[in-house]
């Protein structure tokens, strides 16, 4: 869709080129009646030249493209009224293209805000310490949870501070939709203050942005799902959405192993190969169980969690399917995911999940969150 967002850019943008055609004589119009003096010939060009601009600068992701736009769409719009008669119907794509440009605006914005809130995270964190986990610690775990921990490789390893992972995503957004909807996201992580920011982004319809956001901070949780990064479709808080957070992080400790010996995680053996964990932290509680095979791969979580935040809530089983693992940076970690809930009985998968990229106590990562680099953010890059 963005590449026939910038061919009918490009293609609006030629069309200017017959108003300087016309001021000059170059070529006779039979569309255009009126005379165009030169001035405004020149300013047609230019108009041509803004949208041609923006094409390219939307080409090569040039950060600030929307301004070129605007300067365009004004331009054209006011260059339009003088011709008014014959060329009225160009108000249309200068709509189209300011609708796009005003959504770019609002997910900036999105974004700015994103930021800052990584930042605060990472300010809480503030541990900069080197710890190397020791064989001696998964010994005081219960069997199924060491026998993980050794089989993904922990021991003798740098403990997990922060991480910032890339995910390419298939959703559904309701049991009764057939055909899956691409997506992507991109999702950071603190460990010691445990938190995680996860944003995903897809277009459902063409021109269509949908922005999803799921967060856990101190203890907090908040879902966010809004259109064109500014119309909220839904928000939902509370100590309900707080447990299910919680829950969803507890879950997602698999692709950051270390994490399992955290103070605020208790571990409780079921059999050889469960074992039930319970994290409290700053006032909420959740718990699931970890599943895992005899070779101590971690192979499913689940729990009962709460859809929504509602006086009549109920929670449904939750469950965290294992596809595939791989390694990276030396950790055998789940790469491949579904995501279901069983409703009523029946289960229903919404999402299926491949990580691209995941990063550990990245320094460069820290230091480019800190000076607010936009690229990280961008979970739309991977559609």
């Amino acid at each position: 869709m963005k590449f026939a967002f910038i061919a009918f850019v490009f293609l609006h943008g030629m069309i200017h080129l017959f108003g300087f055609a016309k001021a000059f004589g170059l070529a006779e119009f039979d569309r255009i009646h009126q005379n165009i003096s030169k001035f405004h010939g020149i300013l047609w060009f230019v108009a041509f030249l803004l949208f041609a601009l923006t094409g390219e600068a939307l080409l090569t992701e040039y950060p600030y493209w929307h301004w070129l736009s605007v300067a365009a769409v004004v331009l054209s719009a006011a260059l339009i009224i003088t011709v008014w008669n014959d060329a009225k119907f160009g108000v249309i794509p200068n709509l189209i293209i300011a609708f796009v440009t005003l959504s770019a605006f609002s997910s900036e914005a999105f974004n700015r805000k994103i930021i800052a809130e990584i930042h605060g995270m990472i300010q809480r964190e503030n541990n900069e310490q080197v710890f190397i986990i020791h064989e001696k610690q998964l010994e005081r775990l219960p069997y199924p949870v060491s026998n993980w921990l050794r089989n993904s490789g922990i021991a003798g390893k740098e403990k997990t501070h922060t991480v910032w992972l890339r995910q390419r995503i298939k959703m559904k957004l309701t049991p009764a939709q057939k055909d899956w909807y691409d997506a992507g996201a991109v999702q950071f992580f603190t460990i010691d203050s445990p938190a995680f920011l996860w944003m995903v982004h897809m277009e459902i319809l063409p021109f269509s942005e949908i922005t999803g956001q799921d967060k856990f901070i101190d203890g907090k949780g908040e879902m966010r799902i809004r259109l064109f990064s500014q119309l909220d479709i839904v928000n939902r808080k509370g100590k309900n959405i707080d447990q299910g957070s919680m829950q969803r992080f507890l879950a997602e400790i698999a692709w950051f192993p270390s994490a399992a010996i955290s103070p605020y995680i208790t571990w409780e053996m079921i059999d050889s190969l469960s074992a039930r964990a319970t994290m409290i932290y700053n006032g909420t509680s959740g718990s699931g169980i970890f599943y895992f095979n005899p070779q101590g791969d971690f192979v499913e979580f689940r729990s009962l969690r709460y859809k929504d935040n509602g006086p009549d809530a109920k929670r449904y089983e939750w469950v965290v399917s294992v596809k595939e693992h791989s390694i990276i940076s030396g950790l055998k970690i789940p790469a491949k995911l579904e995501v279901s809930w069983v409703l009523e009985g029946r289960k229903w998968t919404w999402l299926e999940l491949d990580i691209i990229d995941i990063r550990y106590n990245d320094q460069e990562i820290i230091s480019e969150i800190r000076n607010g680099e936009p690229s990280l953010y961008k979970a739309n890059s991977l559609l």
